[in-house]
């Protein structure tokens, strides 16, 4: 979709803001769009975000609530106002004023998922130190009285079968950047966390005189170290693409061996390269590219490292 935007003389933005938001529409892989990745409360929420290389701006919603166009109106944001990252319901009554529909983002599916989690004592969940025991019990959770803080190494919830976002990178014909995430972020996730995906710099980062980069994984590992910013500073200073890609996914690795994690990367000549950490049930990592020396678009795969 992003491909033929631009084929037909939509800008990069145009690009990004179609492509991610086909995602929305088709619910690729139940992490993008509604009725998927229920939250602790059953409900679905949205994060996106999106990039102009040219003049940097950033327009961003997180923890958006019954609309189901997360990219959209990301894009608006840029378009109406002076700031960057809108979240929560503030985020959908500013959509609602833009003009978009105000809509359950429940399915059938996100309820059963839910219910089945329900039955499952609620695990995985994303607490710590709390009492009741969270890997036994539904909370509701209250910090204990004496705090013994144990630091649990546990591997990411998600798995090979379970990309949480779309991410993307566009490089026009000029050389002109855009890039943009979409997603519904960590399924049983505590109400109003956001994770990398809406953020600049973590999710996706584009600058026209040096390129983009989009991540995907365990967002709150991932965020901490800005990989898609660190990517493209990496392509400023001459590095290939992949390299580049390889160099942030070994920063994060010494600080969390065990994340999920895989980053894309392009520069402004349209070389292009990925890399991702190597975990059990996830060795490799697919993505998808779309250039004029692909007669279509075409599924590239790389080793994890």
């Amino acid at each position: 979709t992003a491909w033929r935007v631009l084929q037909l003389g939509g800008s990069e933005l145009d690009a990004v803001e179609r492509g991610c938001g086909q995602c929305e529409i088709d619910q690729c892989d139940g992490s993008v769009g509604y009725g998927g990745s229920p939250d602790e409360s059953g409900e679905t929420t949205l994060d996106a975000m999106i990039m102009d290389g040219n003049t940097m701006e950033v327009g961003a919603v997180a923890d958006l609530r019954h609309v189901k166009n997360a990219i959209g109106v990301a894009r608006k944001v840029i378009e109406y106002t002076k700031h960057t990252l809108l979240v929560g319901e503030s985020a959908s009554l500013f959509a609602v004023r833009m003009g978009f529909p105000y809509e359950d983002l429940t399915t059938q599916k996100s309820l059963s998922v839910y219910s089945k989690w329900l039955n499952q004592s609620c695990q995985p969940n994303y607490w710590k130190n709390v009492v009741p025991d969270s890997s036994k019990s539904c909370g509701p959770y209250k910090r204990p009285e004496k705090v013994t803080c144990k630091e649990e190494q546990t591997i990411s919830l998600r798995s090979v079968h379970n990309h949480d976002t779309i991410g993307m990178v566009v490089i026009g014909g000029s050389g002109a950047v855009a890039s943009g995430t979409s997603t519904n972020g960590a399924v049983h996730k505590i109400p109003g966390r956001v994770g990398d995906s809406p953020i600049a710099g973590a999710g996706s980062y584009a600058d026209s005189t040096a390129g983009g980069a989009a991540a995907t994984g365990d967002g709150d590992v991932m965020m901490r170290f800005l990989p898609s910013y660190q990517a493209v500073e990496y392509m400023r200073m001459g590095t290939d693409p992949t390299v580049a890609c390889q160099k942030v996914i070994s920063r994060i690795q010494k600080y969390a061996p065990k994340f999920f994690g895989a980053v894309i990367c392009a520069n402004t000549t349209g070389s292009y390269g990925a890399a991702c950490n190597k975990i059990p049930g996830f060795t490799q990592f697919h993505f998808m590219v779309s250039s004029p020396l692909l007669s279509q678009p075409t599924e590239q795969v790389v080793d994890c490292i």
